[in-house]
């Protein structure tokens, strides 16, 4: 096999191998977190490759002379699609937690999706133009190319996030979940006020436990994801918790009707009535919520806005699908009125079940 012969040969190794891989990476509910983290290591290395073969093709996109309207189309997507893949390249570090736990920047797994399903529309369509420009069927390819960007932005705005809500089960062992390092608090014993779905909901018997911000089984019991964060926190600090509890009309069962269920709350800036949260005796409070359309549960809201918390400390610990704490915290020390408010930690849901360590290293870097 000659020298030309092998290049070509690896170039298409090299694409064909990406594209996979980004379909792959499209399946992370079934991959998991470390698996998907080195295949995005392996895209790239592949990436490098392609660059490398096809650099004399790329320099001649910015020649000059007259190019068709399909070949100034092709120059387009090939652009727009390197800049998306180093915005994701940004992304996958800012959202990694095993390779890249240390940079933070982009940190958001919206956007770290939205940059991946933005990729493999672009691949897509950036492969398809190749085919276009050959082929003398121009209709059917320009068809072809137009299903596969609609199929490949269909799988990453909805498939993906179905898949992520209904093909997950999380199972875990609530001693090896809860118990860990203990940590000393500075004053009196805080206490922990969570929100969680389990309490607040009507679910139909036949639900199955899936990840996200609310659900998980532990110890084959369906449990709330902050009611084993809580439970976390009180092993550290050896404290109380209780409960934030609509005592109206429960949530539904479907996660997909809870959001839009929250929605309205939000937009017609509900304050469902709870049962009662005695924090008298208490100087400290941690306070353990999801983020529901970027803020508090109105549930939340109700506690912070009817309960008297002047003078208190209010520690945060926000659990999300997203990243970082998003508005709640500015909204929280609008509600909670005369109340010192110090966010503690955002914690992505899928990491929640193995969060003990976290949650005891930043109830220490508080206490300092």
């Amino acid at each position: 096999m000659d020298k030309r012969s092998f290049t070509k040969k690896a170039g298409i190794a090299a694409d064909v191998l990406m594209y996979l891989i980004l379909l792959v990476q499209m399946l992370y509910v079934f991959t998991g977190n470390t698996l998907h983290e080195w295949l995005g290591i392996g895209f790239f290395l592949c990436l490098i490759v392609h660059i490398v073969i096809k650099r004399k093709a790329i320099a001649g996109m910015w020649k000059g002379g007259k190019k068709s309207a399909a070949r100034r189309f092709s120059d387009i997507v090939t652009v727009l699609l390197f800049l998306c893949i180093i915005a994701l390249m940004v992304s996958s570090m800012g959202v990694s937690r095993l390779l890249f736990q240390w940079f933070r920047f982009l940190g958001s797994s919206d956007i770290h999706r939205y940059l991946a399903t933005a990729v493999l529309t672009l691949a897509v369509v950036h492969g398809g133009m190749h085919g276009y420009i050959r082929t003398k069927k121009k209709k059917t390819a320009a068809f072809l190319i137009a299903a596969g960007a609609a199929a490949s932005i269909a799988v990453g705005l909805a498939l993906v996030p179905y898949m992520n809500r209904h093909f997950r089960t999380v199972s875990v062992d609530r001693r090896q979940a809860v118990e860990g390092e203990k940590v000393e608090w500075s004053g009196s014993k805080p206490l922990v006020v969570y929100f969680t779905r389990v309490g607040n909901t009507d679910f139909e018997e036949d639900v199955d436990a899936v990840s996200g911000a609310s659900l998980m089984l532990c110890d084959d019991e369906l449990t709330g994801s902050n009611y084993l964060a809580a439970e976390m926190v009180c092993d550290a600090l050896d404290c109380r918790m209780e409960a934030i509890t609509v005592t109206g009309k429960k949530y539904p069962s479907s996660y997909g009707d809870t959001v839009s269920a929250a929605g309205r709350e939000l937009r017609d800036k509900a304050r469902p009535d709870i049962a009662p949260v005695d924090v008298s005796g208490y100087d400290d409070i941690i306070l353990i919520y999801p983020l529901w359309w970027g803020t508090v549960p109105m549930p939340v809201a109700t506690f912070l806005e009817g309960t008297d918390l002047s003078g208190k400390h209010i520690y945060l610990i926000a659990t999300q699908g997203s990243s970082g704490f998003s508005k709640s915290t500015a909204d929280i020390q609008d509600m909670a009125k005369g109340a010192e408010v110090t966010e503690v930690m955002s914690i992505y849901c899928d990491d929640i079940p193995t969060a003990r360590q976290s949650i005891a290293d930043e109830l220490k870097r508080i206490n300092r």
